[in-house]
């Protein structure tokens, strides 16, 4: 027998130490580990990591061995390592109903547990008697069953498992908007069983779905049926939460040392180098000590403070855990493994050197790694003085599992036993790397060959649809539906995946089902649903958008690539030509750059080397039964046609067929007939043109009980210059009539002029009659929507004769829905809309990425109870049903509140800079500034601003809200439509002024925007809208007809500038910490009367969101955006003063009172530099002079300067005695 080696000694004390204190506790039947001696239960996270060093010193047996018994022990070991992967998955796989619940609908009572019974697999306490919901722990789980499939273990055994596997991966995809209990078991810190958003868990999830995407799971001895497919979208949605969010653990913790497994081994889910570094930077600096790191500030675990008694902490109890939380060993094993994984030999060498300090010598002279090191209760008062003074004693678990194992693993890899891709496989360690350009292939396709022609004469040349073949081209719906079969299966009651959409990352791959070729549009185009896809300029930006997206967010092999298609709906002037917009952006797209992304245009043939292609091996013909299977479980929101479009296939047609026989019942919907007459000019409405829409939606509202808010879209602040004219609840300027915004009190029916019969109900017949003679949309519109609140929406209506057949109120506006669209009638498109209670396809996911990204929602106008809070993602149809809720049942307002949000959404992912410190968006107050900027460029009343703001187009409306976001100057241009052109709706259009007033376009000379229109002749028929006559293009200072009026909008622009900041609530960088540090110089801050307490800061810390939203929540209950602005303004003056070397500036701070001490400074300034009335006039509904509110910032009559002297007025008895005097 050869002699042993050196690192064959090594290594038999290491398998000693992991028999001794890992394999000792393994549980013969199921392969379990408890988690102690005194806790018999098995956890899925500590059984994982536990299990690391077995599996690791398996291979570096393997790899070192010395002679055959080495090989022995090395398989020992890995069969070690198979039994506890499928003791954990036999764990799972007896709760499926759960998994299968959860990912339709996620719950905290609906979820995998957290820990079992060790001896047989069996749960172990009840769904809500423990915070079982650890998205974390099923992902690391996921993680590692990918690392040790791809090392050569082989853990699953059949396809069932790879099925439930599948279903997995679905649990755990949506773990950027699911709210856990983290891998602390806590949630919220305050341990009230509040779950919240958590990084590890985003990150942990990240990195798992990455690690098993086209993983087979047979090893080298699969197939296709056994590799999992991962959708990458929403990897992609991961990663941009988890950088959102970091270096911030989740709204209660500012930072947790768990994030070391997310941004190190064994994540490695963050790909941004400087913010890996900034993260761990922050853990060590504050949350590192003499005997590990502390899970997070203020962590009662086990400290002397901690009454265990009772699992919840007092909000004032979390100060008294400061500087005395237990620290924990086991981060700095992760912080060893960093340094290896990064090769630092001097970090792994310190953090080496420490742990031994630290580790504890058991029998033998093993060494153990203990749970955490606590303060004695003895010297509780001396940590506090002077933290990480005092000696510390170990407690809780000897050994702890998961810190022991990943402390022999650090050894193994620092000792050259196993190098870092042996126990990193799939190669995650590279995720911060450089990476490359990436080039996205866009393949433009035109609809037919007169579209293909139109091109041509451009000098375009692309395919037609039948042309690409053998290639298909389908739109991302048919993805959707196909993506449902996957994970299906009978025999564990699983049903696959839920109906979602698919995002553009998804759609940008070729797809290789039954030996065919698919290419898929991408959702965007897809007018199936909403209409956002008529606006050929929303097109272009929504292109624009995905484009820049691919290029950041591509991860796969090969190049993304797009395709485009040119429909009929982007021609113009009748179908003689291309719109301009979208041929000047396949200009751009031939040039090789557009919207901040490299393209290159081709056709999809030559396309199909360079691009990656998925496999979708679960429809093959073998599937075919599945097919057939009812598509119970997709989008509710789906056509019914689609719904039931898989039992309508024949059974008779051949299983050779069933496939393409599938996807045409997709396709097919029912076309759409005539039965509404044409649309012809110069007619008069039926309806009196003295009623607006309002007046007609409030009629019926009335009708059906209902009550809708007489207010329009504007905000309700009376104007700053207006003494010489009346107030109509917004920025008031000149106009030349209003129409009432609240109907008459006598009979309304007889007011809206609707038929009646002989004993005085209404005349349905005579309604249907007028119906089949109105030849205008609006109108058509009007007594559908009469039909459908007093009929229903399936009443059928009765239009026999000429327009032949009859159909029902909902087939009717469906079909005026489209002649709607044809006409670019974005007023009347967004009504039939609300009508027809269509939903955003993406409104779910738009909802949810402001939420995950930290940002609260409101919908509905302000105030509250009318406004409503939306905190956690929702699903689509109770997030639909609450905005109609908050809308008061107006329909207009629903709709636009959906379309702002996917905006938002769409901002949010691109342009996140652009929300800085806003921490609520309140969607109804930011339609009424629109509506209020609308009125103040285009000089009219607040109910022609919200009609106005209603006929915008949606791109449009996307760019007055970016101006609107972003501060920037605008103009409104009111153009007149061309005389042959049906539309009732005034055509407006927003651009961005530049340094002069000018618009960029007449800047650069493309075009000379008007100063003046010319109204329409007589014949034109009167618009609904109530357009103001006043002759005006860019409504600038330099262009307005009144000089009085030109000098208000010049001198209201401060004014202007704090009402928009305070209605979209914008804070300086940095506010919320200030707040917070004046609540420990103070007893509280006063606000509208209501008080911040300083007892707030013993519950939270700084740096948490939680603080940041109670601040917000006391300054939105202030109903005028201006004045909260000014209190911003008070709060940050307050902050110079807070941080003078001062122990105390007073007890209750009633910032109001100091605003009105500034304003009363001010005004006798005034008063002395001889002022008159006008520039003395008051805000009636806060007192505050309006020229005050007009002031800038700086200045000698600056609001900083009245701010200051108020603010040391008022805490001057507290300010040190100085020389210097207050000038």
């Amino acid at each position: 027998m050869r002699s042993r080696s050196n690192s064959g000694v090594r290594l038999d004390g290491f398998a000693r130490l992991v028999q001794e204190t890992i394999l000792c506790h393994q549980n013969p039947v199921t392969g379990l580990l408890p988690a102690s001696a005194q806790q018999k239960d098995a956890w899925v996270r500590d059984n994982v990591y536990s299990i690391l060093a077995v599996w690791g010193l398996g291979m570096a047996y393997r790899k070192n061995a010395d002679r055959d018994e080495d090989k022995a022990k090395a398989y020992e070991l890995e069969q070690s390592v198979v039994k506890l992967m499928q003791g954990l998955l036999q764990c799972m796989m007896r709760q499926v109903e759960k998994v299968e619940k959860f990912k339709c609908t996620p719950s905290t009572k609906e979820c995998l547990h957290a820990k079992y019974d060790t001896a047989t697999c069996g749960t172990v306490v009840g769904d809500d008697q423990w915070g079982h919901l650890q998205v974390d722990a099923t992902s690391l789980y996921l993680l590692f069953l990918a690392q040790m499939t791809a090392s050569g273990l082989h853990i699953i055994s059949n396809l069932d498992e790879v099925a439930f596997i599948q279903n997995l991966v679905f649990y755990i995809e949506a773990a950027y908007k699911v709210a856990d209990y983290g891998m602390w078991e806590r949630g919220d810190k305050t341990n009230k069983g509040i779950p919240e958003l958590n990084g590890s868990s985003v990150g942990m999830a990240k990195a798992a779905l990455e690690a098993i995407d086209e993983l087979d799971l047979f090893g080298a001895r699969g197939g296709p049926k056994s590799v999992i497919h991962v959708l990458p979208d929403e990897v992609e949605h991961c990663q941009s939460i988890l950088s959102s969010m970091l270096p911030r653990a989740s709204t209660s913790k500012e930072i947790d040392a768990g994030l070391l497994s997310v941004i190190s081994f064994p994540a490695f889910a963050v790909e941004d180098a400087d913010l890996v570094n900034l993260t761990k930077g922050e853990i060590i600096s504050k949350l590192q000590g003499r005997y590990g790191c502390c899970r997070f500030i203020r962590d009662g675990y086990r400290t002397p403070k901690e009454d265990p008694t009772r699992l919840h902490y007092d909000p004032a109890e979390l100060k008294l855990f400061e500087n005395i939380e237990c620290e924990w060993p086991v981060f700095w094993t992760y912080l060893i493994l960093d340094g290896v994984f990064n090769q630092d030999h001097v970090q792994v060498q310190e953090y080496r050197e420490a742990l031994d300090e630290v580790l504890i010598r058991g029998k033998n002279g093993i060494r153990l790694m203990p749970e955490l090191y606590a303060v004695p209760a003895e010297k509780v008062e001396e940590e506090y003085r002077s933290p990480h003074s005092v000696d510390r004693v170990a407690a809780g678990q000897l050994p702890h599992l998961w810190g022991q194992s990943l402390y022999i693993l650090g050894s193994l890899l620092a000792e050259g036993f196993l190098a870092p891709g042996e126990i990193d496989p799939l190669n995650r360690r590279f995720s911060t790397c450089f990476k490359p350009d990436v080039v996205v292939q866009v393949s433009v396709v035109a609809e037919n060959s007169q579209i293909q022609e139109l091109l041509r004469d451009h000098g375009i040349d692309v395919e037609t649809q039948s042309e690409v073949q053998p290639i298909r081209i389908m739109p991302a719906r048919i993805l959707s539906h196909i993506y449902v079969k996957l994970g299906n299966c009978k025999k564990l009651k699983l049903s696959g995946r839920p109906y979602r959409h698919i995002g553009v990352l998804g759609t940008s791959k070729f797809y290789e089902i039954r030996n065919r070729t698919y290419a898929f549009t991408p959702q965007f185009i897809d007018q199936h649903h909403f209409y956002l896809a008529l606006d050929n300029q929303m097109i272009v930006e929504m292109l624009r958008n995905e484009l820049a997206y691919l290029s950041s967010s591509w991860r796969m092999t090969g190049r993304p690539t797009l395709t485009f298609p040119i429909t009929n709906n982007m021609l113009v002037e009748d179908g003689e030509c291309i719109d301009p917009c979208i041929l000047s952006t396949l200009r751009k797209l031939q040039d090789g750059y557009f919207g901040g992304a490299r393209v290159q245009m081709g056709t999809l043939s030559s396309f199909l080397t360079t691009s990656f292609h998925t496999i979708l091996s679960f429809m093959d013909a073998d599937s075919d039964d599945n097919i057939l299977d009812d598509e119970e479980d997709e989008d509710d929101d789906d056509d019914e046609e689609e719904e039931s479009c898989a039992t309508a296939v024949s059974a008779g047609t051949s299983r050779r067929d069933m496939f393409d026989q599938y996807l045409t019942q997709l396709l097919q919907s029912t076309e759409t007939k005539s039965h509404l007459p044409p649309i012809q000019r110069g007619q008069h409405h039926v309806f009196s043109a003295e009623h607006t829409t309002r007046d007609i939606l409030s009629f019926m509202a009335q009708v059906q009980g209902l009550k809708i808010p007489s207010s329009s879209m504007c905000l309700p602040i009376t104007s700053a210059m207006n003494k010489h004219r009346k107030s109509l609840n917004l920025l008031v300027v000149p106009q030349t009539h209003v129409h009432s915004t609240s109907l008459p009190t006598k009979a309304h029916s007889t007011d809206l002029h609707l038929p009646r019969d002989a004993h005085g109900n209404t005349d349905f017949a005579s309604l249907v009659r007028q119906l089949k003679e109105c030849p205008t949309l609006q109108d058509q519109a009007d007594i559908l929507y009469i039909l459908y609140a007093m009929k229903g929406p399936d009443w059928v209506v009765n239009l026999s004769g000429r327009h032949c057949g009859d159909a029902t109120v909902r087939g009717l506006l469906e079909e005026l829905y489209v002649k709607a669209g044809a006409c670019k009638e974005w007023g009347l498109i967004r009504y039939i809309s609300g009508m027809l209670h269509k939903r955003v396809e993406v409104l779910a996911e738009a909802c949810t990425d402001l939420i995950s990204h930290q940002k609260q929602l409101t919908v509905g106008l302000p105030p509250e109870p009318r406004e409503k809070v939306i905190s956690v993602p929702l699903p689509p149809e109770e997030l639909n049903t609450l905005i109609y809720e908050a809308s008061g049942q107006d329909i207009s307002i629903a709709v636009l509140t959906q379309e702002i949000m996917v905006y938002l959404a769409m901002y949010i992912r691109s342009q996140p800079m652009l929300f800085g410190d806003m921490l609520r968006l309140r969607i109804g107050l930011i339609m009424q500034v629109m509506a209020t900027e609308l009125a103040r460029s285009l000089h009219c009343s607040g109910e022609e601003a919200s009609e106005s703001l209603m006929n915008l187009s949606p791109s449009d409306m996307k760019n007055l809200l970016h101006h609107i976001l972003s501060g920037k100057e605008f103009g409104v241009e009111r153009s007149v439509r061309p005389l042959e052109s049906t539309a009732t709706s005034p055509a407006i259009s927003i651009h961005e002024l530049g340094h002069t007033g000018a618009t960029k376009t007449e800047r650069t000379g493309i075009r000379k925007l008007k100063s003046e229109i010319k109204q329409l002749d007589d014949s034109r028929p009167a618009s609904r809208c109530s357009s103001p006559s006043t002759p005006s293009g860019i409504l600038s200072p330099t262009g307005s007809l009144d000089p009085q009026l030109a000098w208000e909008e010049r001198q209201g622009q401060w004014l202007r500038r704090r009402r928009l900041d305070g209605a979209i609530n914008r804070v300086p960088m940095g506010f919320y910490q200030k707040v917070w540090k004046i609540l420990q110089k103070c007893h509280g801050l006063s606000i509208a009367g209501y008080v911040l307490p300083s007892s707030t800061t013993r519950e939270m810390t700084e740096g948490e969101i939680k603080f940041a939203v109670h601040v917000e929540s006391v300054l939105n209950r202030v109903p005028q955006p201006e004045y909260r602005q000014l209190l911003v303004e008070t709060i940050m003056v307050l902050t110079l003063v807070a941080e003078m070397e001062i122990q105390s500036i007073g007890g209750i701070i009633h910032i109001d009172r100091i605003v009105h001490s500034a304003n009363e400074l001010f005004l006798q300034d005034q008063i002395a530099q001889g002022a008159n009335e006008f520039f003395l006039e008051k805000d009636t509904s806060t007192g505050i002079c309006n020229f005050f509110y007009d002031s800038a910032p700086s200045g000698s009559y600056g609001t900083m300067t009245y701010l200051s002297k108020a603010v040391v007025t008022y805490v001057q008895e507290f300010l040190p005695n100085t020389s210097c005097l207050m000038q």
